[in-house]
C-alpha cells in the first residue's frame, strides 16, 4: 500500500444513462483544481456499445436496438448494461505520485484480489489490458488522462445479459468470450461487488474512504 493521505470520496450513481455519466466525468475533470478530492463513482447504466479512441467500426459486428457511443477513453469497443459494476476513477495522478501503467497495474490486481475473496482465480494479461478468468474476460479497462487527472475506469461484470458481447468483438478481439461472477461463485448483486472490491482498491491505492 503506498503512503498516501489523499482521501478518496465514494458516489454512488445507481442506474444512469452512459452520456450522462459521460458529460458529468468531464465537467468534473474540466473544473477540478488541486485541491479537489479525488472520487471513485460506481454506476450501472442501460445498455449501450462505446468506443474506445482507437476504435474500430468493423469490431461492431451487430448492434441492432443497442446505441453505439463514441467515448475518449482508450481501448477498443465493449458493452455495457445492468447488472454490471461500472467504477470510474476521478484522480489526480500526480498527486498520488502515479504512472498511468502503475494505475492500470493497481486496477487489474485491485480486480483479482476481488475474485479471490471468492476463491475465483483469474488474471491479467500483459497484452490485453483485463481481467481473464479461464480465457474468459471477466473485467474490461479503459481509462483517459487530462492535464495529469484520470477519467473512465473498469467495468467488471456481475449477473448480466452477456448476450450483447456476441454481437462485437470485445475490446477489438473476435471470438473472446466473456464470463461474470455470478456464474463463477461469486458476486450476484452489485452491491455485494462494491462492498467486496472498494475496500480492496483503496488499500491498493492507500487513500482512506470518505462517503
Amino acid at each position: 500500500m503506498k503512503k498516501n493521505l489523499c482521501p478518496l470520496q465514494v458516489i454512488h450513481w445507481g442506474l444512469a444513462d452512459y452520456q450522462f455519466m459521460y458529460q458529468k466525468m468531464h465537467q468534473f475533470t474540466d473544473q477540478r483544481d488541486e485541491t479537489t478530492v479525488d472520487q471513485i463513482w460506481f454506476v450501472e447504466h442501460s445498455p449501450i456499445y462505446t468506443q474506445g479512441q482507437a476504435g474500430k467500426a468493423e469490431n461492431v459486428l451487430d448492434a441492432g436496438t443497442i446505441p453505439v457511443f463514441q467515448a475518449d477513453r482508450g481501448g477498443q469497443v465493449t458493452y455495457h448494461g445492468p447488472g454490471q459494476m461500472v467504477a470510474y476513477l476521478l484522480l489526480d495522478l500526480r498527486r498520488r505520485h502515479l504512472g498511468v501503467r502503475e494505475l492500470v497495474t493497481l486496477m487489474e490486481q485491485s480486480v483479482v484480489d476481488t475474485l479471490a475473496h471468492y476463491q475465483i482465480e483469474s488474471y491479467p494479461k500483459a497484452d490485453a489490458p483485463g481481467v481473464y478468468v479461464n480465457q474468459k474476460k471477466i473485467a474490461s479497462l479503459g481509462l483517459r488522462v487530462r492535464h495529469g487527472c484520470t477519467f473512465h475506469g473498469l467495468a467488471l461484470n456481475i449477473k448480466m445479459d452477456l448476450t450483447p458481447f456476441q454481437h462485437i468483438n470485445p475490446c477489438g478481439y473476435a471470438g473472446l468470450e466473456m464470463t461474470q461472477t455470478s456464474e463463477l461463485g461469486g458476486p450476484t448483486s452489485v452491491t455485494e461487488a462494491i462492498e467486496t472490491f472498494l475496500p480492496i482498491f483503496a488499500d491498493r491505492l492507500g487513500a482512506p474512504l470518505s462517503e
